[in-house]
């Protein structure tokens, strides 16, 4: 199996790497569009800006080879957020991928910090990425911006008010933590997308 993992300007691809060879998959790391449309799975990982990123991604055509890709594709944390139409982070326009708009979060009370960071459940979980899961199981997240529920949330985290946790459209995964920093949870999912 051939797995792919996004090179472009932004961080944890190191750690989704070691993820990964911990689960015994060599992926390569590349922005080469042949690779990216000849592998049999791409996850597209990030930490950093939208409106940044979206402008690299544009430059380098890499927006419209996100967009037309038709083997599983798994956003993760930023991934995910540029997958959807449109951000507050910079006020951009994104991928347009998952027809959801991304909001910063508004603290309403002193312990609600942001960014939400560290550990929560996720729950309501209705993808195959979460194939054998319990009812609620916790997860690491590092984020100041969030996606509302809707049609194509497929997974529910509660912190400031309930927000999509995970994302699915057709061969579109997306999840707004960090599997490869969720311990066995994290490895159970990337092992579940891999086997799709």
């Amino acid at each position: 199996m051939k797995v792919a993992i996004i090179k472009y300007n932004a961080g944890n691809i190191r750690s989704v790497d070691y993820a990964l060879r911990r689960l015994g998959v060599e992926a390569v790391v590349t922005a080469d569009e042949a690779v990216l449309r000849a592998a049999d799975k791409v996850i597209f990982p990030g930490v950093g800006e939208a409106e940044t990123t979206m402008r690299f991604l544009r430059a380098n055509s890499m927006d419209k080879l996100l967009k037309e890709l038709r083997q599983p594709v798994l956003g993760i944390c930023l991934g995910m957020q540029l997958m959807c139409r449109h951000s507050e982070e910079g006020n951009v326009d994104c991928l347009g991928i998952f027809d959801a708009d991304v909001k910063r979060f508004v603290s309403l009370n002193p312990e609600d910090k942001v960014p939400h960071m560290g550990w929560n459940t996720i729950a309501q979980t209705n993808s195959a990425l979460f194939k054998g899961f319990a009812d609620e199981e916790f997860v690491y997240f590092v984020h100041s911006y969030y996606v509302p529920l809707g049609d194509c949330t497929a997974a529910v985290t509660d912190y400031i008010s309930p927000f999509s946790a995970a994302l699915h459209k057709d061969n579109y995964y997306a999840t707004q933590f960090h599997p490869e920093k969720s311990g066995s949870v994290g490895e159970r999912i990337l092992q579940n997308f891999l086997t799709l």
